[in-house]
C-alpha cells in the first residue's frame, strides 16, 4: 500500500492522541521539535524522513516494508 505524507500524518496524530501524548512530549520523547511534530501531523510532504521514522517508532508504529517480487533475468 502506496501511504501519503498526510496520511502518514494523520496515523501520528491518532495514534499519539490514543495513547495520551501530548505533541511536546512526543516531541521531547523521540529527540525532535514540536515544530516537526506539528508540520508531521499536517501531513508536509518535506519533513526528514529519519526523523519520521524515529518518531513512528517511538509511538510503537509497526511499518512493514515488502520490496517487488524478484524478476528472473533473461
Amino acid at each position: 500500500m502506496k501511504y501519503t505524507p498526510e496520511q502518514i500524518g494523520e496515523l501520528v496524530r491518532k495514534t499519539r492522541k490514543a495513547l495520551g501524548v501530548t505533541q511536546e512530549n512526543l516531541a521531547l520523547t523521540s529527540g525532535t521539535g514540536l515544530r516537526f511534530i506539528i508540520d508531521l501531523e499536517k501531513g508536509k510532504a518535506t519533513c526528514q524522513l529519519g526523523k519520521v521514522l524515529t518518531v513512528i517508532h517511538t509511538l510503537g508504529i509497526k511499518l512493514d516494508f515488502t520490496p517487488p517480487a524478484a524478476t528472473k533475468e533473461g
